[in-house]
């Protein structure tokens, strides 16, 4: 059994989404062979070495289930991009790459976090190639904390003051760019997150049947993928209750 997830946008002020990740991790999680978390895993990340408290004790729940046998693959998403290597170390994880074909019930399955495929989303677009250039990331890794943390909350403000204001179909997945990148890969499933927006989608590449999996944010509730000897089956969970 493999489980995906993405968007959990984990922070301090979301105490509910905490306790379910963490149930979570000491539960499902724990029968898994694998566990890949397809970006936006935390709210904001503004470098390995302003760590908090509560992101070291995400990471060092990470690493329990690391240590319990279970394989874990983290994607950036483009709220934590600043991800690097310390804490994949303490995580006892390994980052993949965005884009990145893995084998999945022994097919080759295409997995991103997704905002590379709204290109319609311009200005979105160019901020993107701006803020991944290998040269800004040695500078934004190299800034003072306090100037990061000012940065990651003018970004994070500018951001959802554009998102209400652009059309509907802007902020998703532009549809022709599906086909376009599953073929460069040679695949028949995307599976991918970013848009909140879960569903199964049923495509065609050519000739040949596909589709694209679009993984869930945790909110509300939370979403998993599971793929097992079954197929794919996405499915959504309640958050426990908190402890009384």
């Amino acid at each position: 059994m493999i489980l995906l997830i993405s968007d959990l946008h984990l922070q301090e002020e979301r105490p509910d989404i905490t306790r379910a990740f963490l149930d979570f991790l000491g539960g499902r999680a724990r029968s898994a062979e694998a566990l890949y978390i397809l970006g936006d895993f935390f709210e904001a990340w503004i470098g390995d070495d302003a760590m908090t408290p509560f992101q070291s004790s995400i990471c060092a729940a990470l690493r329990a289930l690391s240590d319990g046998g279970t394989k874990i693959f983290l994607m950036h998403g483009n709220r934590d991009f600043l991800i690097g290597s310390s804490f994949r170390r303490k995580a006892g994880c390994s980052l993949l790459a965005d884009p990145s074909v893995v084998r999945l019930n022994g097919q080759p399955v295409l997995l991103m976090h997704g905002d590379s495929l709204c290109t319609r989303d311009e200005g979105y677009m160019r901020l993107r190639r701006v803020l991944r250039n290998p040269l800004t990331l040695f500078v934004l890794r190299n800034l003072p904390l306090g100037t990061r943390h000012k940065l990651a909350r003018k970004l994070r403000s500018e951001s959802r003051a554009q998102t209400q204001m652009k059309a509907h179909d802007i902020v998703d997945v532009t549809p022709e760019e599906v086909p376009r990148v599953m073929r460069q890969h040679g695949v028949a499933t995307l599976i991918h997150g970013h848009t909140h927006r879960p569903a199964v989608h049923e495509l065609q590449i050519g000739d040949l049947p596909a589709q694209r999996i679009v993984l869930g944010d945790w909110d509300r509730q939370g979403w998993v993928l599971q793929v097992d000897d079954r197929g794919f089956n996405l499915a959504p969970f309640d958050f426990p209750a908190p402890a009384v």
